[in-house]
């Protein structure tokens, strides 16, 4: 992750990694894992709930 980049980018990066390697893995879990690992606010914890409802899981 580069040195300043907001936190909710490193979130969203986090995210689709962890997408990447287990794409069944909970979602709620993992947005709840992202909001306390990059400390984002309420509102960018809700971006990201709305973000990964938008995307339909691989199969």
């Amino acid at each position: 992750m580069a040195a300043g980049e907001a936190p909710i980018k490193q979130a969203v990066k986090w995210i689709d990694d962890q997408l990447h390697d287990n794409p069944g893995v909970d979602r709620v879990k993992l947005v709840d894992e992202a909001s306390r690992r990059f400390d984002l606010s309420p509102l960018d914890a809700d971006f990201l709930f709305r973000h990964l409802a938008e995307r339909a899981p691989k199969k």
